[in-house]
């Protein structure tokens, strides 16, 4: 269990800061919301699932008539993940600065 909801990472390439829900564990985690900020003040947002937390999700929406019923899920800034943790959340972001950066993948959320 984490104390605090909130739990950041920063490195040369960037910032990475976590919300962390009260009974979520950093090395297990499979679904997070994360603020990602670049050296240049930039801001972007990214919601990471593994495909198993995107199926309990909808099937939950099924019984709660969500999104049709659970007939489809949207996020405008998903990233999809192999496996929980936030290891696995930072080699996301890593990569995606790695490969040109965060425009067309993350949602831009301004400048600090």
């Amino acid at each position: 269990m984490v104390s605090d909801p909130l739990y950041r990472v920063e490195n040369q390439q960037f910032s990475a800061l976590f919300m962390l829900g009260a009974e979520d564990d950093k090395e297990t985690v499979e679904n997070v919301d994360a603020e990602l900020t670049l050296p240049d003040g930039t801001r972007w947002s990214a919601t990471f699932m593994t495909l198993r937390a995107i199926a309990q999700v909808m099937d939950r929406w099924k019984e709660t008539g969500e999104c049709s019923g659970g007939a489809y899920f949207q996020c405008p800034d998903l990233v999809i993940i192999p496996e929980g943790g936030l290891a696995a959340m930072l080699d996301s972001f890593k990569g995606i600065i790695d490969s040109g950066g965060p425009e067309g993948v993350l949602q831009f959320l301004g400048e600090s």
